[in-house]
């Protein structure tokens, strides 16, 4: 099997797992269960599916994400920037309609992998990653303000930002102070816990209490008891969803769009656990696990799935050395989920709005986002284009725009770090004292369409006024097919008015892509350095 599709588990084997990783891999596993407990079935709720959806997405998705992953340590289950997408799709399609995106995410995830298009997310710029990340954050906590409140909202609560606002306004005289309580409790003691001792498991112990507190006193507010019923004590069994040509058709984008956000998110969460670990992951391995987990959950009723950032982190942070710690992760949840399932009934809503509120504040990359606003006026319009994009329109519509952006920028960039100038020991001076019609100039830099343009002008205006013409390539770090075409061209034109023209430096692919253009001998000389055009002048005067 080629190491780019061997998953991290064969490697881990085949160095030797031993009983003290193990012991190790266990302590991190059910560390990063206590806190993927709550948060799973936060995100479902928020996502307009039941918590049990949740749990589901972390045991089966989780469990596969390691298991055939390419990192050590990342740690599958659903994700806050999902939230949007997913509610949508429920709302528009329902929950056949989701689950069927799902699946289709999930098989072009396993396509991206296959044809090895994971090495190209590295390609998405910072600014946009770091603005679609902040806006996903003002999304998710708009999301839960009736929740914190505890607010009765006379209609159904719209997505969009600028049509939810106004309904929470007009709800705002049924603001229930207990739940208000519960959110504050919860958010409060979070924050003490993370200060006071940071490894503790502070959402779990957070959301305890407000339950315990719900109970004690009785209050009146909506748990997941309430709401849901509860959750089951067992995985339900495995299910093909009920497809159809349209609805798969109408899915489609919503498909699209789980499997960009997914491949985004899980590799950005493996490079944050290599930048942690010093270790590297297999990135199409990665995508091809991940669009599995997503298949797999499906089958069991779960939502979408990728590599999740705070939780990979903690398992770092608890010791994780294998994906064993993840696999163990979606064991022990397994194991709550059996024991524990009838207390979940108690669990308020408040509670879990809290803990989504803490989440989309830890999502918004705060000194990332204020570096970019000062680094450049082209960075700080990229992120804030997404950003605004995200919160206003589309998560989709934010991250193609941003990208496009993003493109153009680097265009420009580059476009202007190309060089095109006399050579710097031949600043038209002759080469010997009867030829004074010889120029050399040099091209330096990225020579593509971006700067095609200005380079040709100079080109056009010194090719027909010499005899003799000398192009210096060998400081080109790149060269594009448009940049081939303009070289050519200014050759053409070169000959027509009986200039000789040598091409200097030019390596093996530079004259691959120049003689494909049709750069070729007689009409161009190619040589190895400027002194050996010097020599071959002056030998053909002699």
């Amino acid at each position: 099997m080629s190491l780019d599709f061997t998953p991290k588990t064969v490697s881990v084997v085949t160095e030797g797992y031993s009983v003290a990783r193990l012991r190790a891999d266990a302590l991190a596993g059910l560390t990063v269960a206590i806190v993927a407990l709550p948060l799973s079935m936060a995100i479902a709720i928020a996502s307009g599916v039941t918590p049990d959806r949740g749990l589901y997405t972390a045991i089966i998705g989780g469990f596969l994400v390691s298991l055939l992953g390419g990192s050590r340590h990342q740690i599958g289950g659903p994700a806050g920037a999902f939230i949007v997408l997913v509610a949508s799709t429920a709302a528009i399609h329902g929950i056949e309609g989701l689950i069927l995106a799902t699946m289709m995410a999930g098989g072009f995830l396993m396509l991206a992998g296959a044809l090895k298009l994971g090495d190209y997310v590295k390609f998405i710029p910072y600014p946009v990653t770091v603005g679609f990340t902040a806006g996903i954050a003002v999304i998710i906590f708009a999301s839960q303000i009736s929740e914190l409140l505890g607010l009765t909202l006379s209609e159904k609560e719209p997505g969009p930002l600028i049509e939810k606002l106004p309904v929470l306004a007009a709800a705002l005289p049924t603001l229930n102070p207990s739940a208000a309580a519960i959110a504050a409790l919860t958010v409060g003691l979070i924050l003490l816990l993370r200060k006071l001792r940071p490894t503790w498991p502070g959402m779990l112990i957070a959301v305890t209490v407000a339950s315990a507190a719900t109970a004690l006193l009785d209050l009146d507010i909506a748990t997941i008891g309430t709401r849901f019923g509860g959750i089951p004590r067992s995985l339900p069994l495995p299910q093909v969803p009920h497809v159809t040509p349209e609805l798969a058709v109408a899915v489609l984008p919503d498909a699209i769009a789980f499997a960009l956000l997914g491949a985004i998110e899980s590799l950005l969460s493996a490079v944050v656990a290599d930048g942690m670990t010093g270790r590297r992951h297999r990135s199409n391995v990665e995508l091809i696990a991940q669009g599995i987990a997503n298949i797999g959950s499906a089958l069991f009723g779960g939502i979408c799935v990728t590599g999740t950032i705070a939780r990979t982190a903690t398992n770092v942070r608890a010791g994780g050395t294998s994906p064993v710690s993840g696999m163990l992760h979606a064991l022990f949840l397994l194991l709550f989920m059996a024991i524990a399932a009838p207390l979940a009934s108690y669990i308020p809503l408040a509670a879990l709005a809290g803990v989504l509120a803490i989440v989309s504040w830890n999502m918004i990359e705060r000194p990332a986002f204020a570096a970019l606003i000062r680094s450049s006026r082209g960075d700080a319009v990229v992120l804030l284009v997404t950003f605004l994009l995200v919160v206003f329109r589309d998560l989709t519509e934010g991250i193609i725009v941003g990208f496009a952006l993003g493109a153009l920028l680097f265009i420009d960039r580059m476009g202007k770090s190309v060089t095109v100038a006399q050579h710097d020991d031949e600043p038209e001076r002759p080469l010997d004292n009867t030829d004074a019609d010889t120029v050399v100039y040099r091209l330096g830099g990225a020579f593509f369409f971006g700067a095609a343009a200005t380079v040709g002008a100079v080109l056009d205006r010194i090719a027909d006024r010499y005899h003799h013409f000398v192009l210096d390539c060998s400081g080109l770090s790149l060269m594009d097919s448009t940049a081939a075409n303009v070289i050519a061209g200014t050759i053409r034109k070169a000959r027509r008015a009986g200039v000789t023209v040598y091409i200097a430096g030019a390596g093996v692919e530079l004259r691959r892509m120049l003689e494909t253009h049709e750069v070729n001998a007689p009409d161009v000389n190619f040589v190895s350095t400027i002194e050996e055009a010097r020599r071959r002048i002056a030998a053909a005067r002699a």
